[in-house]
């Protein structure tokens, strides 16, 4: 399975010859990230602010195969007051491959017992790690702590050329984790031999 980090919170997902992109950002919605330029043949979205619901901006095209994935969403909520300031978000869990792929969206805080449960046993996490818009470095580490993915990779931070100001970059998260792997690309290929890492990935939309 191949995860591509577009940029900001965007992924995409592609299988058996079937993509899918994860929270897309609206055109210039997202300081030195350019437009998005992605065709999928399905878009799903964690929440409806513009850096995370672009979906007019994916081109999606009718598949010739089967959608591979089997996906399934937890509500959780964007900030730490119950939703009262940020709203709700969508925790989405794709299921392909014999893996178990988790976007955590905007998390803002650590997600119910229930919910965690239906986290554990994870492939790959992408989490947030940029705090302000949602749950800080070290609470998403104690969230990643419990779930105990293999890969986990780092999305929704700032770095030298772009972001939201108040964003940290990854770095203080990154001083959480182990087996740090920076890459010089924008794709994992992942896989049942994919070894324990925390994957920062290069941004497509980096300019």
């Amino acid at each position: 399975m191949k995860l591509q980090y577009l940029g900001h919170s965007c992924f995409k997902l592609s299988s058996e010859g079937y993509s899918i992109v994860v929270d897309p950002y609206e055109n210039g919605s997202i300081p030195g990230l350019r437009d998005l330029d992605v065709t999928a043949n399905l878009c799903v979205c964690s929440h409806g602010h513009g850096d995370h619901h672009g979906d007019s901006c994916v081109k999606t095209e009718e598949s010739l195969v089967r959608n591979p994935f089997r996906i399934e969403t937890v509500e959780s909520w964007h900030d730490d007051e119950g939703g009262s300031r940020r709203g709700p978000n969508t925790i989405h869990i794709f299921h392909g491959e014999e893996m178990k792929i988790i976007h955590m969206g905007d998390i803002g805080c650590r997600p119910e017992n229930w919910q965690m449960d239906l986290l554990k046993g994870a492939d790959a996490v992408m989490a947030p790690a940029g705090g302000f818009y949602t749950a800080e470095p070290s609470v998403i580490y104690e969230i990643i702590k419990e779930i105990r993915p293999r890969v986990v990779i780092p999305m929704h931070y700032r770095t030298a050329g772009s972001g939201f100001p108040v964003l940290k970059t990854c770095e203080e998260f990154l001083s959480y984790c182990s087996n740090v792997v920076r890459y010089e690309t924008d794709t994992l290929v992942l896989d049942k031999e994919t070894g324990n890492q925390t994957a920062v990935l290069k941004q497509w939309a980096c300019r």
